[in-house]
Protein backbone atom coordinates (compact mmCIF):
# COMPACT_ATOMS: atom_id res chain seq x y z
CA UNK A 1 0.00 0.00 0.00
CA UNK A 2 1.32 3.16 -1.04
CA UNK A 3 -0.01 6.53 0.86
CA UNK A 4 0.23 10.11 -0.16
CA UNK A 5 -0.42 13.20 1.62
CA UNK A 6 -0.45 16.62 -0.03
CA UNK A 7 2.01 19.20 1.34
CA UNK A 8 1.37 22.62 0.12
CA UNK A 9 4.49 24.49 1.48
CA UNK A 10 6.59 21.22 0.58
CA UNK A 11 7.90 18.43 3.14
CA UNK A 12 10.10 21.32 5.34
CA UNK A 13 9.27 24.75 6.72
CA UNK A 14 12.23 25.97 4.76
CA UNK A 15 10.86 24.71 1.84
CA UNK A 16 7.40 26.18 2.67
CA UNK A 17 9.24 29.68 3.07
CA UNK A 18 11.10 29.12 0.12
CA UNK A 19 7.64 28.75 -1.79
CA UNK A 20 8.10 24.96 -2.77
CA UNK A 21 5.45 22.66 -3.43
CA UNK A 22 5.80 18.82 -3.25
CA UNK A 23 4.57 15.98 -2.99
CA UNK A 24 5.32 13.67 0.10
CA UNK A 25 4.52 9.71 -0.14
CA UNK A 26 5.47 6.91 1.97
CA UNK A 27 5.32 3.79 0.65
CA UNK A 28 3.91 1.83 3.64
CA UNK A 29 6.14 -1.68 1.93
CA UNK A 30 9.19 -0.17 2.84
CA UNK A 31 8.57 3.31 5.17
CA UNK A 32 10.55 5.04 2.84
CA UNK A 33 9.22 8.83 2.31
CA UNK A 34 9.34 10.51 -0.91
CA UNK A 35 9.17 13.93 -2.14
CA UNK A 36 7.80 14.65 -5.49
CA UNK A 37 7.93 17.89 -6.95
CA UNK A 38 4.30 19.44 -7.88
CA UNK A 39 4.53 21.31 -11.12
CA UNK A 40 1.56 23.56 -12.20
CA UNK A 41 -0.57 21.24 -10.68
CA UNK A 42 0.75 18.30 -11.84
CA UNK A 43 3.57 15.53 -10.57
CA UNK A 44 5.82 13.87 -13.27
CA UNK A 45 4.77 9.94 -13.85
CA UNK A 46 8.63 9.14 -13.70
CA UNK A 47 9.21 10.59 -10.49
CA UNK A 48 6.95 7.17 -9.09
CA UNK A 49 9.32 5.24 -10.53
CA UNK A 50 11.77 5.79 -8.22
CA UNK A 51 9.59 3.82 -5.76
CA UNK A 52 10.23 0.59 -5.13
CA UNK A 53 10.84 -2.32 -2.74
CA UNK A 54 14.03 -3.31 -4.23
CA UNK A 55 16.62 -2.33 -6.95
CA UNK A 56 16.21 -5.00 -8.58
CA UNK A 57 11.86 -4.81 -9.24
CA UNK A 58 10.50 -2.14 -11.37
CA UNK A 59 9.29 0.95 -9.92
CA UNK A 60 5.77 2.18 -9.24
CA UNK A 61 3.78 2.83 -12.77
CA UNK A 62 0.46 5.26 -13.09
CA UNK A 63 -2.17 3.39 -14.36
CA UNK A 64 -4.86 5.71 -16.32
CA UNK A 65 -7.23 3.73 -19.19
CA UNK A 66 -8.54 6.87 -21.51
CA UNK A 67 -6.09 9.31 -19.59
CA UNK A 68 -8.72 10.63 -17.79
CA UNK A 69 -6.52 12.71 -15.44
CA UNK A 70 -3.15 12.23 -17.29
CA UNK A 71 -1.08 15.62 -18.55
CA UNK A 72 0.74 13.98 -21.72
CA UNK A 73 1.74 17.69 -22.61
CA UNK A 74 2.56 21.60 -22.15
CA UNK A 75 0.26 23.63 -24.27
CA UNK A 76 -0.66 26.99 -24.69
CA UNK A 77 -2.73 26.60 -27.77
CA UNK A 78 -6.35 25.33 -26.01
CA UNK A 79 -7.60 26.33 -22.14
CA UNK A 80 -10.72 24.94 -20.96
CA UNK A 81 -12.07 25.12 -17.97
CA UNK A 82 -15.31 22.24 -17.77
CA UNK A 83 -16.78 23.07 -14.28
CA UNK A 84 -17.18 26.99 -15.57
CA UNK A 85 -17.69 26.42 -18.99
CA UNK A 86 -14.88 28.44 -20.72
CA UNK A 87 -12.97 27.92 -23.78
CA UNK A 88 -10.33 29.97 -24.80
CA UNK A 89 -7.72 29.81 -28.32
CA UNK A 90 -4.45 31.61 -26.95
CA UNK A 91 -6.84 33.49 -24.31
CA UNK A 92 -9.28 34.51 -26.36
CA UNK A 93 -13.09 33.76 -25.55
CA UNK A 94 -14.20 31.28 -27.84
CA UNK A 95 -17.78 33.99 -27.69
CA UNK A 96 -15.78 36.84 -28.90
CA UNK A 97 -13.63 34.88 -32.01
CA UNK A 98 -16.98 33.57 -33.45
CA UNK A 99 -18.62 36.95 -33.37
CA UNK A 100 -15.90 38.98 -34.33
CA UNK A 101 -13.05 36.94 -35.81
CA UNK A 102 -13.14 34.59 -39.48
CA UNK A 103 -12.38 31.19 -39.69
CA UNK A 104 -9.24 32.02 -41.59
CA UNK A 105 -7.74 34.69 -38.50
CA UNK A 106 -8.59 32.08 -35.96
CA UNK A 107 -6.82 29.30 -37.84
CA UNK A 108 -3.99 32.23 -37.76
CA UNK A 109 -4.25 32.78 -33.78
CA UNK A 110 -3.60 29.05 -33.87
CA UNK A 111 -0.95 28.16 -35.48
CA UNK A 112 1.11 31.41 -35.08
CA UNK A 113 0.18 32.48 -31.66
CA UNK A 114 -1.52 35.67 -31.80
CA UNK A 115 -3.80 37.89 -34.18
CA UNK A 116 -2.30 39.08 -37.36
CA UNK A 117 -1.88 42.34 -38.50
CA UNK A 118 -3.53 43.59 -41.65
CA UNK A 119 -0.28 42.82 -43.69
CA UNK A 120 0.07 38.95 -42.12
CA UNK A 121 -3.60 38.52 -42.63
CA UNK A 122 -3.62 39.11 -46.12
CA UNK A 123 -0.49 36.73 -46.59
CA UNK A 124 -2.05 34.11 -45.14
CA UNK A 125 -5.38 34.41 -46.37
CA UNK A 126 -3.24 34.59 -49.96
CA UNK A 127 -1.20 31.67 -49.31
CA UNK A 128 -4.36 29.79 -47.87
CA UNK A 129 -6.22 30.71 -51.27
CA UNK A 130 -3.70 29.72 -53.79
CA UNK A 131 -3.01 26.25 -52.38
CA UNK A 132 -6.43 25.26 -52.76
CA UNK A 133 -5.89 23.02 -55.87
CA UNK A 134 -4.92 19.38 -55.35
CA UNK A 135 -2.63 17.82 -57.93
CA UNK A 136 -4.35 16.01 -60.98
CA UNK A 137 -3.50 12.32 -59.75
CA UNK A 138 -4.86 12.88 -56.64
CA UNK A 139 -7.68 13.56 -58.13
CA UNK A 140 -7.30 10.26 -60.37
CA UNK A 141 -6.48 8.64 -56.75
CA UNK A 142 -9.89 9.66 -55.35
CA UNK A 143 -11.84 8.70 -58.48
CA UNK A 144 -10.80 5.26 -57.76
CA UNK A 145 -12.63 4.54 -54.85
CA UNK A 146 -16.23 2.84 -54.46
CA UNK A 147 -19.10 4.91 -55.51
CA UNK A 148 -20.17 3.99 -52.09
CA UNK A 149 -16.91 4.65 -50.05
CA UNK A 150 -17.72 6.80 -47.03
CA UNK A 151 -16.50 10.34 -47.16
CA UNK A 152 -14.55 10.01 -44.00
CA UNK A 153 -12.38 7.21 -45.41
CA UNK A 154 -11.99 8.89 -48.89
CA UNK A 155 -10.96 12.29 -47.15
CA UNK A 156 -8.24 10.14 -44.15
CA UNK A 157 -6.54 8.14 -47.45
CA UNK A 158 -6.15 11.34 -49.46
CA UNK A 159 -4.40 13.10 -46.67
CA UNK A 160 -2.31 10.64 -45.92
CA UNK A 161 -1.85 9.83 -49.60
CA UNK A 162 -0.30 13.88 -49.69
CA UNK A 163 2.74 13.06 -48.33
CA UNK A 164 3.77 11.47 -51.33
CA UNK A 165 3.39 14.17 -53.41
CA UNK A 166 5.65 16.50 -50.88
CA UNK A 167 8.48 14.60 -49.93
CA UNK A 168 10.23 17.26 -48.25
CA UNK A 169 7.42 17.51 -45.66
CA UNK A 170 9.44 14.21 -43.49
CA UNK A 171 12.01 17.52 -42.86
CA UNK A 172 10.23 18.70 -39.92
CA UNK A 173 12.89 20.51 -38.12
CA UNK A 174 12.93 22.85 -41.21
CA UNK A 175 10.53 25.98 -40.20
CA UNK A 176 10.14 26.69 -43.48
CA UNK A 177 8.85 23.43 -44.91
CA UNK A 178 6.95 22.95 -41.67
CA UNK A 179 5.29 26.62 -42.70
CA UNK A 180 4.47 25.55 -46.56
CA UNK A 181 2.58 21.98 -44.97
CA UNK A 182 1.11 23.72 -42.65
CA UNK A 183 -0.40 26.24 -45.60
CA UNK A 184 -1.31 23.36 -47.89
CA UNK A 185 -3.31 20.60 -45.41
CA UNK A 186 -5.04 24.41 -44.05
CA UNK A 187 -5.70 25.19 -48.30
CA UNK A 188 -6.39 21.92 -49.11
CA UNK A 189 -8.79 20.30 -46.77
CA UNK A 190 -12.17 21.54 -48.57
CA UNK A 191 -11.14 20.73 -51.59
CA UNK A 192 -11.01 17.43 -50.50
CA UNK A 193 -13.44 17.17 -48.24
CA UNK A 194 -15.92 18.64 -51.33
CA UNK A 195 -14.57 15.87 -54.06
CA UNK A 196 -15.83 13.26 -51.44
CA UNK A 197 -18.84 15.00 -50.92
CA UNK A 198 -19.49 14.81 -54.98
CA UNK A 199 -17.88 11.47 -55.44
CA UNK A 200 -20.52 9.92 -53.13
CA UNK A 201 -23.58 11.57 -55.38
CA UNK A 202 -21.63 10.90 -58.62
CA UNK A 203 -21.31 14.37 -59.56
CA UNK A 204 -18.14 15.74 -61.27
CA UNK A 205 -15.61 17.50 -58.98
CA UNK A 206 -15.79 21.18 -58.63
CA UNK A 207 -12.66 22.81 -58.60
CA UNK A 208 -11.56 25.53 -56.33
CA UNK A 209 -12.50 29.17 -57.13
CA UNK A 210 -9.85 31.60 -55.49
CA UNK A 211 -12.44 34.35 -55.96
CA UNK A 212 -14.37 33.19 -53.05
CA UNK A 213 -13.63 32.98 -49.47
CA UNK A 214 -12.55 30.08 -47.38
CA UNK A 215 -16.41 28.75 -46.48
CA UNK A 216 -18.06 30.35 -49.52
CA UNK A 217 -15.45 28.37 -52.16
CA UNK A 218 -15.95 24.89 -49.65
CA UNK A 219 -19.71 25.78 -50.22
CA UNK A 220 -19.20 26.61 -53.79
CA UNK A 221 -17.57 23.08 -54.13
CA UNK A 222 -20.01 21.36 -52.71
CA UNK A 223 -23.02 22.60 -54.46
CA UNK A 224 -22.13 24.29 -57.81
CA UNK A 225 -23.55 22.77 -60.64
CA UNK A 226 -24.16 24.34 -64.23
CA UNK A 227 -23.69 27.72 -63.15
CA UNK A 228 -21.03 29.79 -64.12
CA UNK A 229 -20.03 30.82 -60.69
CA UNK A 230 -21.79 29.53 -57.48
CA UNK A 231 -23.49 32.61 -55.14
CA UNK A 232 -23.98 31.24 -51.60
CA UNK A 233 -26.45 33.22 -49.12
CA UNK A 234 -24.41 35.19 -47.10
CA UNK A 235 -25.82 33.96 -43.57
CA UNK A 236 -25.24 30.75 -44.76
CA UNK A 237 -21.34 31.33 -45.08
CA UNK A 238 -20.93 33.19 -41.94
CA UNK A 239 -23.16 30.28 -40.15
CA UNK A 240 -20.57 27.70 -41.57
CA UNK A 241 -17.62 30.10 -40.58
CA UNK A 242 -18.65 30.13 -37.18
CA UNK A 243 -19.05 26.38 -36.99
CA UNK A 244 -15.39 26.21 -38.21
CA UNK A 245 -14.15 28.40 -35.65
CA UNK A 246 -16.24 26.36 -32.62
CA UNK A 247 -14.32 23.01 -34.12
CA UNK A 248 -11.05 24.76 -35.09
CA UNK A 249 -9.37 22.94 -31.81
CA UNK A 250 -10.78 21.11 -28.12
CA UNK A 251 -7.61 20.85 -26.16
CA UNK A 252 -5.99 16.86 -26.11
CA UNK A 253 -9.26 15.26 -27.09
CA UNK A 254 -9.18 11.68 -28.78
CA UNK A 255 -7.95 13.06 -32.32
CA UNK A 256 -5.64 15.49 -31.17
CA UNK A 257 -3.92 13.15 -28.96
CA UNK A 258 -3.65 10.32 -31.62
CA UNK A 259 -1.84 13.06 -34.05
CA UNK A 260 0.97 14.30 -31.06
CA UNK A 261 1.30 10.68 -30.72
CA UNK A 262 2.03 9.40 -34.46
CA UNK A 263 3.56 12.79 -34.55
CA UNK A 264 5.93 11.86 -31.57
CA UNK A 265 7.37 9.47 -33.87
CA UNK A 266 8.49 12.91 -36.37
CA UNK A 267 6.55 11.61 -39.07
CA UNK A 268 5.40 14.05 -42.16
CA UNK A 269 2.21 16.03 -40.55
CA UNK A 270 0.19 14.89 -43.28
CA UNK A 271 0.44 11.44 -41.96
CA UNK A 272 0.31 12.73 -38.44
CA UNK A 273 -3.10 14.70 -39.89
CA UNK A 274 -4.68 11.26 -41.26
CA UNK A 275 -3.85 9.54 -38.08
CA UNK A 276 -6.03 12.55 -36.22
CA UNK A 277 -8.96 11.81 -39.31
CA UNK A 278 -9.03 8.67 -38.48
CA UNK A 279 -9.63 8.77 -35.13
CA UNK A 280 -12.27 11.42 -35.77
CA UNK A 281 -13.60 8.99 -37.69
CA UNK A 282 -15.25 6.90 -34.46
CA UNK A 283 -18.62 7.52 -33.49
CA UNK A 284 -17.41 7.95 -29.87
CA UNK A 285 -15.63 11.06 -31.16
CA UNK A 286 -17.11 12.59 -34.46
CA UNK A 287 -20.40 10.98 -34.90
CA UNK A 288 -22.44 12.25 -31.80
CA UNK A 289 -24.17 14.77 -34.03
CA UNK A 290 -25.66 12.17 -36.23
CA UNK A 291 -26.89 10.29 -32.78
CA UNK A 292 -28.40 13.10 -32.23
CA UNK A 293 -30.45 13.50 -34.85
CA UNK A 294 -31.10 9.61 -34.88
CA UNK A 295 -32.73 10.30 -31.34
CA UNK A 296 -35.02 13.50 -32.38
CA UNK A 297 -36.67 11.22 -34.71
CA UNK A 298 -37.25 8.47 -33.10
CA UNK A 299 -39.00 10.64 -30.34
CA UNK A 300 -40.40 11.59 -33.78
CA UNK A 301 -42.56 14.71 -31.71
CA UNK A 302 -43.23 16.71 -28.69
CA UNK A 303 -45.59 14.42 -27.05
CA UNK A 304 -43.36 12.01 -26.83
CA UNK A 305 -40.80 13.54 -24.59
CA UNK A 306 -41.56 13.15 -21.43
CA UNK A 307 -41.97 9.15 -22.10
CA UNK A 308 -38.41 9.22 -23.60
CA UNK A 309 -37.19 10.90 -20.06
CA UNK A 310 -38.66 8.65 -18.19
CA UNK A 311 -36.59 5.86 -20.63
CA UNK A 312 -33.64 7.98 -20.12
CA UNK A 313 -33.80 8.04 -16.53
CA UNK A 314 -34.94 3.98 -16.01
CA UNK A 315 -31.65 3.46 -18.67
CA UNK A 316 -33.84 1.94 -21.75
CA UNK A 317 -33.13 5.42 -23.43
CA UNK A 318 -29.66 7.55 -24.39
CA UNK A 319 -30.12 10.95 -23.93
CA UNK A 320 -27.58 12.45 -26.64
CA UNK A 321 -25.73 15.16 -26.86
CA UNK A 322 -26.09 15.57 -23.13
CA UNK A 323 -22.84 15.87 -21.22
CA UNK A 324 -19.10 16.13 -21.69
CA UNK A 325 -16.03 14.80 -20.84
CA UNK A 326 -14.56 17.82 -19.75
CA UNK A 327 -17.52 20.26 -19.04
CA UNK A 328 -19.52 20.10 -16.21
CA UNK A 329 -21.71 23.14 -17.27
CA UNK A 330 -22.75 24.36 -20.56
CA UNK A 331 -20.58 23.49 -23.54
CA UNK A 332 -20.09 27.08 -24.41
CA UNK A 333 -20.36 25.79 -28.09
CA UNK A 334 -23.34 25.04 -27.94
CA UNK A 335 -24.90 28.33 -26.82
CA UNK A 336 -23.09 30.02 -29.73
CA UNK A 337 -24.28 27.52 -32.38
CA UNK A 338 -28.46 27.60 -30.69
CA UNK A 339 -27.92 31.37 -31.92
CA UNK A 340 -26.52 30.63 -35.56
CA UNK A 341 -29.43 28.00 -36.11
CA UNK A 342 -31.77 30.77 -36.53
CA UNK A 343 -29.48 32.48 -39.36
CA UNK A 344 -29.60 29.28 -40.87
CA UNK A 345 -33.43 28.70 -40.79
CA UNK A 346 -34.05 31.78 -42.30
CA UNK A 347 -32.58 30.47 -45.21
CA UNK A 348 -33.78 27.35 -45.20
CA UNK A 349 -36.81 27.01 -43.33
CA UNK A 350 -37.20 25.64 -40.12
CA UNK A 351 -35.63 22.02 -39.30
CA UNK A 352 -39.42 20.29 -38.04
CA UNK A 353 -36.55 18.44 -35.16
CA UNK A 354 -35.83 22.06 -33.93
CA UNK A 355 -39.13 22.11 -32.20
CA UNK A 356 -38.40 18.58 -30.34
CA UNK A 357 -34.26 19.71 -29.57
CA UNK A 358 -35.99 23.13 -27.75
CA UNK A 359 -38.26 21.65 -26.18
CA UNK A 360 -36.49 18.41 -25.06
CA UNK A 361 -33.67 20.92 -23.93
CA UNK A 362 -36.25 23.03 -21.86
CA UNK A 363 -37.18 19.70 -20.06
CA UNK A 364 -33.65 18.30 -19.21
CA UNK A 365 -32.46 21.66 -18.11
CA UNK A 366 -35.23 22.01 -15.83
CA UNK A 367 -35.43 18.17 -13.98
CA UNK A 368 -33.59 17.30 -10.80
CA UNK A 369 -31.97 14.31 -12.23
CA UNK A 370 -30.14 16.30 -15.27
CA UNK A 371 -29.20 19.19 -13.27
CA UNK A 372 -27.92 16.98 -10.56
CA UNK A 373 -25.79 15.10 -13.27
CA UNK A 374 -24.65 18.36 -14.75
CA UNK A 375 -25.67 17.30 -18.27
CA UNK A 376 -26.17 19.96 -20.61
CA UNK A 377 -25.93 20.27 -24.06
CA UNK A 378 -22.70 20.35 -25.70
CA UNK A 379 -21.79 21.16 -29.28
CA UNK A 380 -23.08 18.45 -31.29
CA UNK A 381 -26.70 18.90 -29.98
CA UNK A 382 -28.02 21.39 -32.06
CA UNK A 383 -25.00 21.42 -34.87
CA UNK A 384 -26.58 18.34 -37.08
CA UNK A 385 -29.28 20.03 -37.10
CA UNK A 386 -27.54 23.12 -39.14
CA UNK A 387 -25.93 20.44 -41.12
CA UNK A 388 -29.01 18.70 -42.30
CA UNK A 389 -30.35 22.27 -42.93
CA UNK A 390 -27.53 22.73 -45.87
CA UNK A 391 -28.28 19.30 -46.84
CA UNK A 392 -25.63 17.42 -45.89
CA UNK A 393 -25.88 13.52 -45.26
CA UNK A 394 -25.06 12.20 -41.70
CA UNK A 395 -21.93 10.49 -43.09
CA UNK A 396 -20.75 14.58 -44.26
CA UNK A 397 -20.78 15.35 -40.31
CA UNK A 398 -17.54 14.19 -39.46
CA UNK A 399 -15.99 15.61 -42.74
CA UNK A 400 -17.52 19.39 -41.59
CA UNK A 401 -15.86 18.44 -38.32
CA UNK A 402 -12.22 17.11 -39.54
CA UNK A 403 -11.59 20.58 -42.36
CA UNK A 404 -11.59 23.22 -39.26
CA UNK A 405 -9.99 20.84 -36.90
CA UNK A 406 -7.26 20.58 -38.83
CA UNK A 407 -5.94 24.07 -38.23
CA UNK A 408 -5.83 23.23 -34.39
CA UNK A 409 -4.23 19.43 -35.32
CA UNK A 410 -1.31 21.32 -36.98
CA UNK A 411 -1.08 24.26 -33.97
CA UNK A 412 -0.53 21.36 -31.64
CA UNK A 413 1.19 19.18 -33.96
CA UNK A 414 3.58 22.37 -34.14
CA UNK A 415 3.74 22.43 -30.38
CA UNK A 416 5.32 18.80 -30.28
CA UNK A 417 7.78 19.39 -32.89
CA UNK A 418 9.09 22.15 -31.20
CA UNK A 419 8.97 20.79 -27.12
CA UNK A 420 12.13 19.54 -26.01
CA UNK A 421 10.61 17.77 -23.46
CA UNK A 422 8.20 15.64 -25.79
CA UNK A 423 9.29 12.16 -26.50
CA UNK A 424 7.95 9.53 -28.75
CA UNK A 425 4.74 8.20 -27.22
CA UNK A 426 5.37 5.23 -25.37
CA UNK A 427 2.62 4.36 -22.71
CA UNK A 428 3.57 1.60 -20.04
CA UNK A 429 1.28 -1.58 -19.95
CA UNK A 430 0.18 -4.08 -17.01
CA UNK A 431 0.81 -7.52 -18.18
CA UNK A 432 -2.16 -9.51 -17.29
CA UNK A 433 -1.21 -12.60 -19.73
CA UNK A 434 0.80 -16.40 -18.81
CA UNK A 435 4.20 -16.01 -18.19
CA UNK A 436 7.06 -18.98 -18.98
CA UNK A 437 5.14 -21.50 -20.82
CA UNK A 438 7.07 -24.20 -22.41
CA UNK A 439 6.54 -24.84 -26.20
CA UNK A 440 4.86 -27.84 -27.31
CA UNK A 441 6.03 -29.64 -30.61
CA UNK A 442 3.30 -28.83 -33.08
CA UNK A 443 3.14 -32.94 -33.56
CA UNK A 444 2.32 -33.01 -29.76
CA UNK A 445 -0.49 -30.45 -29.84
CA UNK A 446 -2.07 -31.75 -33.36
CA UNK A 447 -2.82 -35.39 -32.34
Amino acid sequence: MTETTANAGGATTADAEAGNQTLSVTDNRTGQIYEVPIIDGTVKAAEFGRIRVTESEPGLAVYDPGFTNTASCRSSVTFIDGDKGILEYRGYPIEQLAEKSSYLEVAYLLIHGQLPTKAQYETWVHEITYHTFVHENLRSFMEGFRYDAHPMGMLQASVGALSTFYPESSRISDPDLRHIQIVRLIAKMPTLGAWSFRHAQGKPYVYPDNELGYAANFLSMLFKMSEQKFVADERLIRALEVLFILHADHEQNCSTNAVRSVGSSQVDPYSATAAGIAALYGPLHGGANEAVLRMLRRIGTVDNISEFIEGVKSGKEKLMGFGHRVYKNYDPRAKIIKKACDDVFEVTGVNPLLKIAQELEKIALSDEYFVKRKLYPNVDFYSGLIYEALQFPPEMFTVLFAIPRTSGWLAQWLELVQDPEQKIARPKQIYTGDRTLDYVAASERWK
